[in-house]
């Protein structure tokens, strides 16, 4: 009996090893390297026989010379979704959503697949995790129709594939990756191999049928897509399903997009009836502010190519024990901790024995230094105890020298203030647009001293 060859995978690049290392020699990371199966080795056929079985298809041509249009996207009937993939679903691309457990990856994806079969366009639900019956006690509790999907409860890769290539469908909606399984590679589903040849088969398939292609995919305690990281390479598209904890609300992201912009992001109310769009996001994320309190600003930031209005609040307090604390949720520490660092040195404001908390309200990230000026107002509004003009809106990074600097895209930032009723604009000379929205009033404001004077009334602190 010939001996298995196995061989050592890299759990984040894929990278293959034959023995055992600490750390991966490919992406460098330490501890990811595990022991599986390896794809058996075919044997080199002769030059010239290669030659001769060498399909015509595969023979270079100019691109002038590709025939075929660019096809029309189709519509989910989920604005939000639509949105994010930059339009809808483009014929033969693969996409990959990841979350965590219970976030609303399967619901989401059952809502398609019914949305899909009211316009007319046929699908094919493939579910590896739960029975046919449970998929339609969910499908009884969505809004809308999935009594019309068609359903394969199956985890063999052949017996998936064979059945797609039966029905024909327009779409193919896997739950989930990591459950599917070759009988041509050895090792249990989910592991390293694995998932990587049923992915790429897969997308091969959806290539040369034009099929559009759905892939859920189970989060690592990290928080990525558990599997090799060659798999967000493969597919055409991930998106990342995030939420806040005690949240009802649901932001699903782009980080790889192919067909559109990445880091667009949409946002979806979780109810009893599935998955709901929420189209106006600025009002979810403000919509529980009390303006009459210290410590709150409003930034306008930009999530892909959308403008958003969130609420950062800030809360300084007299430190009671030891060091004082640094605790920032939704904005990187060592960004807080350099805008303190600014404050002081520049605005006069000391923080040597202060604790200081900041939350970027609604679970959202900001990513961006576009927020920099507003972290600044919520955190000395909460130093002096006096609330900014509630209908003030903060725009602007900080430099080292306390500068403020302009950003990009001012204009969508300040049409979405206004369409939110912000009447104030804080923000760099340099970024004063030629046309401000009407009703808005621009504040120039050179450096933080000069906000924290002419928002407080304040000199030097």
């Amino acid at each position: 009996m010939a001996k298995t060859r196995t061989a050592f995978f890299c759990r984040e690049c894929g990278n293959e090893t034959p023995r055992w290392q600490g750390q991966c020699p490919a992406c460098r990371e330490w501890n990811t390297l595990v022991e599986e199966p390896a794809a058996p080795r075919r044997a080199r056929a002769a030059g010239p026989a290669r030659a001769e079985r060498a399909p015509s298809e595969s023979a270079p041509v100019r691109l002038r010379d590709v025939e075929g249009t660019e096809r029309p996207r189709w519509t989910t009937g989920l604005g939000e979704l639509d949105f994010v993939l930059g339009g809808g679903i483009v014929p033969g691309s693969v996409v990959l959503v990841g979350g965590e457990p219970g976030i609303g990856k399967s619901t989401i994806l059952l809502q398609v697949a019914g949305r899909l079969e009211a316009a007319g366009r046929r699908t094919l639900y493939v579910s590896g995790e739960e029975s046919a019956h449970q998929v339609k006690l969910r499908a009884e509790r969505l809004e809308g129709s999935a009594a019309d999907v068609t359903l394969l409860a199956e985890t063999e890769l052949e017996s998936i594939l064979l059945r797609a290539a039966e029905l024909g469908p327009d779409v193919l909606l896997v739950d989930s990756i990591q459950t599917v399984y070759s009988e041509g590679m050895e090792g249990a589903p989910g592991n390293v191999g694995q998932v990587r040849e049923c992915a790429a088969r897969l997308q091969r398939f959806a290539k040369q049928t034009g099929t559009a292609v759905f892939l859920v995919g189970h989060v690592t305690k990290g928080g990525g897509i558990a599997g090799p990281k060659t798999l967000e390479h493969i597919v055409d598209t991930v998106l990342y399903f995030e939420s806040a904890g005690g949240m009802d609300h649901r932001v699903l992201r782009a980080t790889k997009n192919r067909f559109g912009s990445v880091d667009e992001i949409g946002v979806f109310r979780m109810t009893a009836e599935g998955l709901t769009p929420v189209g106006n996001p600025s009002a979810l994320f403000l919509g529980d502010r009390l303006a009459s309190a210290s410590g709150s600003a409003v930034v306008a930031t930009l999530e892909g190519t959308r403008p958003l209005l969130v609420e950062v609040q800030g809360l300084a307090a007299k430190a009671s024990y030891g060091a004082p604390q640094r605790v920032s949720g939704g904005l990187d520490p060592k960004r807080l901790a350099l805008l303190l660092a600014v404050l002081e040195k520049r605005a006069g404001i000391p923080f040597g024995q202060l604790d200081v908390f900041l939350n970027v309200v609604g679970g959202l990230r900001l990513a961006e230094t576009a927020g920099d000026l507003g972290v600044a107002a919520a955190v000395a509004s909460s130093v002096y105890d006096r609330p900014v003009p509630p209908e003030a809106v903060f725009v602007g990074e900080l430099g080292l020298g306390g500068e403020v600097r302009p950003v990009g895209q001012i204009e969508r930032r300040l049409a979405e203030a206004a369409r939110m009723g912000f009447t104030t604009a804080y923000l760099s000379p340099r970024a004063r647009p030629q046309a401000p929205p009407p009703g808005m009033r621009i504040v120039e404001t050179e450096d933080v001293r000069a906000m924290v004077r002419n928002v407080f009334g304040l000199g030097d602190g």
